[in-house]
Order: structure tokens, then sequence, then C-alpha cells
């Protein structure tokens, strides 16, 4: 059915499937993101409890605390209140934080660049396929050589724009999508910097 439809539009009709094909993707990549991150800003008055808890000497406490949390700061920081109860050097420790930081980073960050491509490439897949069709379209009036009526060349043209409106529907939701994701992450790398940096100088009362 997709075919056939993707034929009655010419040449526009195999980018219209792949704009398709992207979208979904797209739209896929978006879902399982919005998912994945739901809660990795989260867990904020987790850890001031877990810095109490710290505060006040109990120390299996405050990593229990942290370790219960579901977010990519709460791991990165129960790992330091860890690494500080079982005396790991302090270089080590910060350096093997800024590792864990960067995987969570890198697990947050994965596809998202997938995504930023689809909405780079749809709006040139439309004004390919509207190139295309409007090349089919002035072949086909100068083959009828002069005898072509304004309705054919019509349909030439709007099968053509088609796929520039189709490129941009599928580009703006992707790059939204990727934008706000990115935010997001951004915000979470920052707390993950900050709940690590504040367990390194947190001090029994």
């Amino acid at each position: 059915m997709l075919r056939s439809y993707a034929e009655s539009l010419g040449t526009a009709g195999p980018i219209i499937l792949i704009l398709l094909l992207l979208s979904l993707l797209s739209l896929g990549l978006i879902v399982a993101k919005t998912m994945q991150l739901w809660s990795c800003r989260s867990g904020k008055e987790l850890r001031e409890l877990a810095l109490d808890q710290w505060r006040d000497g109990e120390h299996a406490a405050a990593v229990a605390t942290l370790r219960a949390g579901k977010s990519p700061a709460d791991r990165v920081a129960a790992f330091a209140a860890q690494g500080l109860v079982d005396g790991i050097e302090r270089q080590d420790l910060e350096g093997e934080l800024t590792r864990r930081g960067n995987e969570e980073l890198d697990e947050m960050n994965r596809h998202i660049r997938l995504l930023e491509l689809v909405a780079m490439i749809s709006p040139l897949l439309g004004l390919l396929g509207t190139v295309l069709g409007m090349i089919q379209s002035f072949q086909e009036l100068e083959l009828a050589q002069g005898a072509a009526n304004a309705s054919l060349l019509a349909g030439g043209i709007w099968q053509a724009l088609l796929t520039t409106a189709a490129g941009l529907v599928v580009a703006i939701p992707a790059a939204i999508g990727a934008t706000l994701l990115s935010a997001r992450i951004e915000g979470a790398g920052q707390m993950i910097e900050s709940a690590a940096g504040r367990m390194l100088m947190s001090k029994s009362r």
C-alpha cells in the first residue's frame, strides 16, 4: 500500500518513504530517551538527606540512602561516599569519579546525535525531493511541446513541494526533542558534578 502510494507521487515517492521512516525513527528515539532520562535530575532531597547523615557520622546510612536513588548523581555520589568510607586516596577517588561521571554522560547522550542528524538531513531530503519533482514537471512540459495544460504542471509542482513540507514536519519535532533532551542531560551532568564535589568536601560534625 505504501509502495503504491509512493509510486503515485512520482519522483517524490521514494523521498516521502525515507522521510516517513526517519519520522518513525525520531519519534521512537524521543520516546525512548524521554523514558530513560525521566529521573536523571531527581533525588535532590535524597542527596541532601545523605549529606546530613554523613555530617552526623552516619556514613553507612548515607551510602545506603544514596544507593536507593535512581539518578546518575545518586550513583556517583554513592560511589564517592563509599570510597571515602573505604579510605581510597583522594586523587584516585577523584579520577574514578570523573571516569564514572563521563560514563553516565555518555550513556545519557547515546543516540542524541542520531536525533540531531534526523533534524538536519530531513529538510535537505525534502528539498532534494522538491528539486527532483520540479525537474520531472518541466520535463513533462517539454515533452508536451506546448500542449500541456496548467493542471498537469500544477500537479507536478504540488507533488514536488510536498516533500519540502514533509521534511520540515519530520525535522521540527526531531530538533525540538534533541534540544530539550540535551538540556536535560546538561542539567543532569551539573548535578553529578555538584553531588560528587559536595560529598568529597563534606565533613562529619
